[in-house]
C-alpha cells in the first residue's frame, strides 16, 4: 500500500495542504480499494464516512430525477477527493458515485480528515476553495442546461472528455460512455441523444468505431449551434 506523503496525487487536491506529520497519520488509517467499472461507489442517500481520494479512473456522480431518469452533474477524476462536501455538512450524499471504467481510491476515514480540517487552516481553505470551484462548475451546468440547445451540450461535452482524458492511439475518445450517458450528462432522452450523435457523424464532426468515437473536426463542434 503506498504512502501518502509520497503519493503525487494528493498534489491534486487539498491534501496537498497537510503536514508531512499529518499525511503520515492518515497513511496508517486509510485503505485503499479497487473499484470495477459500473460498481457503485456509494448510493444517493448514503451516509459517507470519510472521504475518497481518486488515485486512478473515473466516475460519474448523478441524481436520480422524479420520473427515475439519471442525470449526470460531474465527472470525478484521478487527483479528485470525492464526498467532501457531505464531510463537512453532516448530510448524506445527495449523488450516487459509479466508476466509469476500474478506478483505484484511497478511502481516508471522517474522524482523521475533521481532526485535520479544525487545526490546519492552510488545509481547510484548500478545501474551501475546492467547494468554491464545484459551485462555480454547478452555476455554470445550470446555466448551459437553461440556455443551449441538446446539440450545443452534446458538442461540449465530447470536447469536454477530448480536452479532459485524451484519445486512445486509435484517436478514439478514451473515455468510452454509453449512449444512455451521453443523454444524462446533457439531460435529454438516450433516443435524442443517438440522433444528434448521428447528424454529427453525417455532417463529419466524429466518426465511430464500434462505440467508440473519433472527434473528426474539433473546430467544427466548437461551432454547433
Amino acid at each position: 500500500m503506498g504512502k501518502c506523503e509520497q503519493c503525487i496525487i494528493k498534489q491534486f487536491n487539498s491534501l496537498k495542504a497537510l503536514t508531512k506529520e499529518e499525511l503520515v497519520r492518515i497513511s496508517g488509517c486509510k485503505t485503499t480499494r479497487t473499484i470495477k467499472k459500473g460498481e457503485v461507489i456509494f448510493e444517493e442517500g448514503e451516509t459517507i464516512n470519510g472521504v475518497y481520494c481518486v488515485k486512478d479512473g473515473i466516475c460519474k456522480l448523478s441524481k436520480l430525477s422524479e420520473n427515475g431518469k439519471d442525470q449526470i452533474v460531474k465527472m470525478v477524476v484521478k487527483g479528485d477527493l470525492l464526498g467532501q462536501r457531505s464531510l463537512i455538512s453532516n448530510e448524506s450524499s445527495n449523488l450516487q458515485a459509479v466508476a466509469l471504467n476500474d478506478m483505484e481510491v484511497c478511502f481516508i476515514p471522517k474522524s482523521e480528515i475533521i481532526a485535520d480540517l479544525q487545526k490546519n487552516p492552510k488545509f481547510s481553505f484548500e478545501v474551501l476553495k475546492e467547494m468554491a470551484h464545484d459551485l462555480k462548475e454547478a452555476d455554470d451546468f445550470i446555466v448551459n442546461m437553461a440556455q443551449k440547445s441538446v446539440k450545443q451540450r452534446l458538442a461540449e461535452t465530447l470536447i469536454y472528455i477530448y480536452n479532459s482524458f485524451g484519445v486512445n492511439p486509435d484517436n478514439t475518445l478514451s473515455v468510452l460512455l454509453s449512449r444512455e450517458d451521453f443523454a444524462n450528462i446533457v439531460g435529454t432522452a438516450t433516443e435524442s441523444a443517438i440522433r444528434v450523435l448521428s447528424q454529427f457523424k453525417k455532417e463529419g464532426l466524429i466518426s465511430t468505431v464500434g462505440k467508440q468515437i473519433r472527434i473528426e473536426d474539433l473546430e467544427g463542434l466548437k461551432r454547433v449551434e
